[in-house]
């Protein structure tokens, strides 16, 4: 089974994914290849230039790519192998990922526009326009005909991992 988690910046998906990767040791969470320094921090990613991604986009390494905030994102075929693989993907992609995998299901992280602002702010890396633009696009909807589970993830780091997991359980997908 392949999740897609996907969410406004600053909603914590990558805090949860890891979370719920400690909690339940057989989730594989797709590294994914962006055109961003590695030294950017944030999720355990592989940074690239945009000309190694160009090239390994050609040569059919990625199953999904997209582009967001400036960047190029793509997400390796020899990811998604497992009984249950995570992608922090965005809602741009989501129709495509289905057609690749009949069985996707979709967390939609999310939390209330203060909380993300905050978690932006603190995390810098945006300035406060680029902030203001995430937030103008943190109501997004998503495509019709996908089963999603929602996280709202405002509280605590462990109450939001707990709702990740309780997402992730074989009665729910």
């Amino acid at each position: 089974m392949i999740f897609a988690v996907v969410g406004p910046s600053g909603a914590g998906k990558d805090t949860l994914l890891a979370g719920a990767k400690a909690a339940l040791p057989d989730l594989h969470i797709a590294k994914r290849v962006i055109t961003r320094p590695t030294e950017a921090g944030g999720e355990d990613f592989e940074g690239v230039t945009s000309e190694d991604f160009a090239a390994r986009k050609a040569a059919g390494e990625f199953i999904l790519d997209w582009q967001a905030h400036g960047l190029s994102y793509g997400l390796p075929k020899s990811e998604t192998l497992g009984p249950r693989v995570l992608f922090n993907g965005s809602r741009s992609i989501l129709r495509q990922a289905r057609a690749i995998f009949p069985d996707l299901q979709v967390i939609l992280v999310t939390a209330p526009d203060a909380v993300l602002a905050a978690r932006l702010a603190a995390r810098g890396r945006e300035t406060a326009a680029d902030i203001e633009k995430r937030l103008e696009r943190a109501g997004f909807k998503l495509p019709d005909g996908l089963c999603v589970t929602t996280v709202v993830n405002d509280g605590s780091e462990a109450q939001g991992i707990e709702r990740m997991i309780a997402a992730l359980q074989p009665e729910r997908a």
